[in-house]
């Protein structure tokens, strides 16, 4: 009976790790095939390595991505190969004299292992999978290490100041993790590519000879950074739930600005002045009027006293009266204008419009408010306008409905939402230009869109249902969407939402644009449910009130998006099936020619593969965008070589 390869592979296994007694197990062979094999068990769970346990001799060295000298493995590239399991201890670690290791794009998870067997290691390049954890500290025993790249992972915790001991580092990318605290002092002359973008750190960035050469991008999106190197004025921070924080600079106040990347920053101590200044004028005013009030009464008391003296009663009484009447006047004179100064203060106070991300102040809220207006629709946030404004120029304004707002979005939570959310900037997400709120009134206003939403392109009017988009068209819209989502998430780490082909809206160029984005935390979860196609956008994980909208939903809103663009029905008319017979529906329903059925496929299967069930099996977006890619090239290689054969054809 023939053993089958995984039990042989156990079996070599337990011999290698037992004792070297056996002598006639050639250990000195097979010494490295053991540990790739051993890597193979745990990390790839969907069987795309081909490494056999049969192999014998030094035939193991002709195994996908190694690379020998003489019995030793020096080089292990394995690459894009949806490697989707765990690196377990014990395996590559046992590779003694590797010096480079490429495991990137891949969906390998869990921690990292003990990497002191990786003495002789040069260059580790691991981004772009889901490793998680803060790195071990045997990376740091590794002093030959030229070239590290752990970026697009979940790594948490600090980074290390064990780093600034990497005496030969040229390169370390630990960008789009979830690193926190503070940058150490790195000062190593050989350090020339460094990128710590897109984590939570915090604090001064430390002013180094080696660290004041990078750009300000190598720190952007760490909201809570500040420094000399990346001119922003360091602050104390303040938590988003936390007590509140001194509101953004007005209407009309000269805020001075620090921008790094498109991130701005306002500084707030402008209100606390004026606020002061205005508590000194209420006292001053008041002030006023006591003394004026005294100065009268001791006017009539002398004039009492001069009238008795003189003993003329008559003059006296006309004399009074006229000084009474003189300082009622200056009295009511006096409280016009200390009530005016109140309304003015009220006014002030109530709400102006604020200019996010430093734009420059193009209109009043008195202009605003006098444009004309047009509705443009109503949605579970509000009621949405095209406001045309004195000079001509459009925007899109939405109106907050307060019954829709949440407990916990106090004013100050507003604001403060606001200003992050305001900062976002991308040629795939409408601008958020300014706000307003007073009361119970929120308004937020957007860059109007000219050529409509999504919704009505794929759809069309009621009564005449418009055909499915033509598959390029689907292909552009769907990397569109994905460009400004994969930023929302990546650059600012928030989360949309509320994402639905309504709130992608389509720009001069035809480009898609999202709008409504990072509202949803505001908001009652309960109120998208309000009509059936709002309510199919929604993850199952998210159906429950007390669940908040996440990273994952928002890929599951984009797959039910991207099935909508597909079949041009109504999410609600979706029906669960599985992959095979959702490609047969949806070929029924379009009129692609043959030539096309594959191309529909591969965006089929990004779009069932965002909608899974279970959130963890749902590809974060920047995975999905890079399917995309690569549905594009494998386009744009079909269509290259399909006018090749076209042109020698043609040859006579």
């Amino acid at each position: 009976m023939p053993i089958h390869p995984h039990l042989l592979l156990l079996l070599l296994l337990l011999l290698a790790s037992s004792n070297a007694h056996c002598s006639k197990l050639p250990t000195l062979v097979f010494t490295d095939a053991t540990a790739l094999l051993a890597f193979k068990l745990k990390a790839d769970v969907n069987d795309h390595l081909h490494f056999s346990p049969l192999t014998r001799g030094l035939r193991f060295c002709a195994w996908q991505g190694v690379e020998c000298n003489g019995p030793k493995v020096v080089r292990l590239v394995l690459q894009n190969l949806d490697l989707g399991g765990a690196w377990a201890p014990n395996t590559l670690s046992r590779l003694d004299q590797l010096r480079v290791l490429s495991l990137q794009n891949n969906s390998l998870t869990g921690p990292l292992p003990d990497l002191t067997g990786l003495f002789n290691l040069k260059s580790l390049f691991l981004d772009n999978n889901y490793f998680t954890g803060s790195l071990p500290p045997s990376l740091f025993s590794l002093h030959r290490l030229r070239n590290l790249d752990f970026s697009h992972n979940n790594f948490s915790g600090p980074i290390s100041a064990a780093f600034t001991s990497l005496d030969r580092l040229h390169s370390l990318r630990l960008s789009f993790n979830s690193f926190n605290g503070s940058i150490p002092p790195f000062n190593q002359s050989s350090l020339k590519v460094f990128e710590v973008s897109g984590n939570n750190l915090s604090g001064a960035v430390p002013v180094t000879p080696t660290l004041f050469r990078f750009p300000p991008s190598s720190f952007a999106f760490n909201p809570s950074l500040c420094g000399e190197i990346i001119r922003v004025q360091c602050r104390p921070a303040q938590p988003f739930f936390g007590p509140a924080a001194p509101p953004t600079a007005a209407l009309g106040q000269s805020a001075q600005v620090h921008g790094v990347n498109g991130i701005i920053r306002q500084p707030y101590e402008k209100k606390r002045h004026d606020r002061r200044a205005l508590i000194i004028g209420f006292s001053a005013g008041i002030f006023v009027l006591v003394c004026s009030l005294v100065c009268f009464a001791a006017a009539v008391r002398k004039q009492r006293s001069r009238s008795k003296k003189d003993g003329r009663s008559g003059i006296m009484a006309a004399d009074e009266a006229a000084t009474a009447e003189a300082a009622a006047v200056m009295r009511m004179e006096m409280e016009r204008e200390l009530e005016e100064k109140v309304k003015r203060a009220e006014v002030a106070k109530s709400g102006s419009l604020v200019f996010c991300a430093g734009e420059a102040q193009v209109y009043t809220l008195d202009q605003l408010m006098k444009g004309s207006a047009e509705l443009l629709g109503r949605g579970c946030l509000g009621t949405t306008y095209k406001a045309v404004l004195d000079s001509r120029l459009m925007v899109t304004v939405k109106r907050l409905d307060a019954g829709k707002m949440a407990s916990h979005a106090t004013k100050e939570v507003f604001e403060r939402h606001m200003e992050s959310v305001g900062g976002l900037r991308h040629p795939n997400l409408v601008p958020l230009r300014a706000y307003f709120q007073a009361k119970h009134e929120r308004l937020i206003i957007y860059d109007f869109q000219p050529n409509g939403s999504l919704f009505s392109l794929i759809h069309g009017s009621r009564s005449s249902r418009a055909r499915p988009l033509h598959w390029t068209s689907c292909l552009k819209i769907a990397e569109d969407v994905a460009q400004g989502l994969a930023f929302i998430h990546q650059a600012w780490r928030l989360v949309h939402g509320n994402l639905k082909s309504s709130n992608v809206l389509l720009g001069p160029d035809f480009e898609a644009c999202i709008t409504d984005y990072c509202l949803s935390v505001l908001t009652h979860p309960s109120i998208f449910d309000e009509d059936g196609d709002s309510a199919a956008y929604r993850a199952p994980e998210t159906r429950n009130p007390n669940h908040h909208p996440t990273h994952k939903s928002d890929v599951y809103a984009y797959g039910i998006l991207l099935l909508e663009l597909l079949t041009g029905k109504f999410p609600s008319e979706l029906p669960f099936m599985v992959p095979g017979d959702m490609s047969s529906w949806v070929r029924s329903i379009r009129d692609d020619n043959g030539s096309e059925d594959n191309q529909m496929d591969m965006l089929l299967q990004v779009a069932t593969t965002c909608s899974l069930t279970s959130p963890e099996q749902r590809p974060t977006m920047w995975q999905v965008l890079k399917m995309l890619q690569e549905i594009k090239e494998i386009v744009l290689l079909e269509d290259s070589s399909e006018l090749d054969i076209r042109s020698s054809n043609a040859m006579p």
